[in-house]
Parts: structure tokens; C-alpha cells; sequence
């Protein structure tokens, strides 16, 4: 899939919460192709001490608005000047970078999608683009909190949306991994967000049979397999998560599930 570097002109920037931005993001011409689990790069400008892009996954495409959504985690120096644009500022992205997820081919198939923290991002759109097919997902988001679950409302036009909390305050109480749902019969899992979850969702796929895709969020510097900063272990030997990922099947990774 061709790749751009694009100036992209921020058209809203939404708060929500004190850590979390949804920066919405238009350009004068058709944005180009983009599947779900695919990620950008993002330049920080102004800023004298991040000099690497940083890795955002796409968040959604909005293709009547012609728009890039980008759920951003404010977690150091190069994400807070990133969301620190106002509108009609600029982002330089290179795009789209990456492989996504696999898409069901059968219409029938029961996809659950788990995601915790900032890594339900992806799943946003993974689950659009189901819905545009004709099909339906379940979503488990799991946070910390009440207040750190993202875009209910968004993945609530998509699916089934059913939640955790460490705390108990929304949902049930505990990880995603010990929700009540998981009694049920899935055909398909994908999955991302920190590590532990995503190798205790992988685990549960493994002991139910049910093929799974996690989407790794490796140290991705470069975004082409150059730099060599975000390797990662595999049954075909150590491959770079931002060209080969960073959607893997978990069989194809070494885990110890």
C-alpha cells in the first residue's frame, strides 16, 4: 500500500479527559486508503527534545468528511506538543504505515473486540468497517475507572459494548479477562492495549480455540523497518512490528500463554 507524508489540517481537537485528545484531522485532497489496525506517524514540531515521530494508531475514517481521527495518550514531551495543535494548525503524518486487521469473510462470524486503555482506538474503526459489511461486533472495554472509558457512545453505533473496571465503577467489576461475556461462543478475537491484557486475552483464545489477532505497541520510531527499535520475537524469526505488524495472528508470536 502506497505511503504519504501529508500536512494534515487539524479541524477539532476534543479533550476527554485530562489525558486523552481526539484530534480530528481533514487535508484539500481525498485521503488515501487507510484499514483498520493501520497507524500514523506524527511529527512534534516546536519542541527542542523529541526529534522521532510518534506512533498514533487510526482511530477512524471519516470518509464523507474526508477525515483522520487520531486518539492520542498525552504520556510524555512528543504527545503533549502533538496535542497541543489548535484548530487550522498543522500535523505531519507519513500514512498509512503498517498491516491491519484481518476483516471476517463470513458475515455470520461472532467477533469480539478487546481493548483497554488506548488501545480501543483501533477498535473503533475495525468495528465501522464491519458494521458497513453487514456484520456486528462485541466490544469489552476495560479501564482503570469510569472516567477513562473512551467514545462509548461511538462504539455504541457499531456493537455491543460492554465494559470493566478495575474499581467496579462502571461495568463489571475486575479486567476484561474475567468478564461474564466470555462465557459465550466467539469465532473471532482481536485484541489491543497494554501487554498483560492483551497475553490474558490471547491465553483465553488459546484455551477456547478461537483465532486471535493483537495489535503490538512496540517502540515503532521509524515506521518502515529501518531503525530496527520495535523487533519483536516470532516463529519466523525477530520482524519489525511497524512493517510486518502491527497486527499479528498470536500464533505467529513466541508468548509463553
Amino acid at each position: 500500500m502506497k505511503k504519504y507524508i501529508l500536512d494534515l489540517k487539524v479541524k477539532q481537537v476534543e479533550w476527554l479527559n485530562e489525558k486523552y485528545a481526539l484530534i480530528r484531522l481533514t487535508h484539500s485532497e481525498t485521503l488515501p486508503e487507510m484499514i483498520p489496525g493501520q497507524f500514523v506517524e506524527v511529527r512534534a514540531d516546536h519542541t527542542a527534545s523529541t526529534f522521532l515521530r510518534r506512533p498514533i494508531s487510526i482511530n477512524f475514517v471519516d470518509r464523507e468528511a474526508n477525515e483522520l481521527w487520531l486518539l492520542v495518550a498525552v504520556v510524555g514531551d512528543g504527545t503533549r506538543h502533538i496535542t497541543a495543535v489548535s484548530e487550522g494548525d498543522t500535523l505531519n503524518c507519513v500514512l498509512p504505515l503498517g498491516n491491519g486487521f484481518t476483516m471476517p469473510a463470513d458475515a455470520g462470524e461472532r467477533v469480539l473486540l478487546v481493548g483497554g486503555g488506548v488501545g480501543v482506538a483501533p477498535l473503533l474503526y475495525m468495528g465501522a468497517e464491519m458494521k458497513r459489511r453487514g456484520m456486528e461486533p462485541t466490544f469489552l472495554l476495560g479501564a482503570r475507572k469510569a472516567q477513562d472509558l473512551l467514545e462509548l457512545e461511538l462504539f455504541e453505533r457499531y456493537g455491543r459494548v460492554l465494559v470493566t473496571t478495575e474499581d467496579g465503577s462502571a461495568g463489571e467489576k475486575g479486567f476484561v479477562t474475567n468478564h461474564s461475556v466470555l462465557h459465550e461462543r466467539f469465532d473471532r478475537i482481536a485484541t489491543c492495549g497494554p501487554k498483560p491484557m492483551m497475553m490474558a486475552v490471547a491465553r483465553y483464545a488459546r484455551q477456547a480455540q478461537v483465532d486471535c489477532e493483537v495489535s503490538l505497541e512496540n517502540m515503532m520510531a521509524c515506521g518502515v523497518g529501518a531503525c530496527l527499535c520495535c523487533v519483536e520475537k516470532t516463529t519466523q524469526g525477530n520482524l519489525c512490528v511497524c512493517k510486518e505488524g502491527p497486527v499479528f495472528n498470536v500464533r505467529r508470536l513466541t508468548w509463553e500463554l
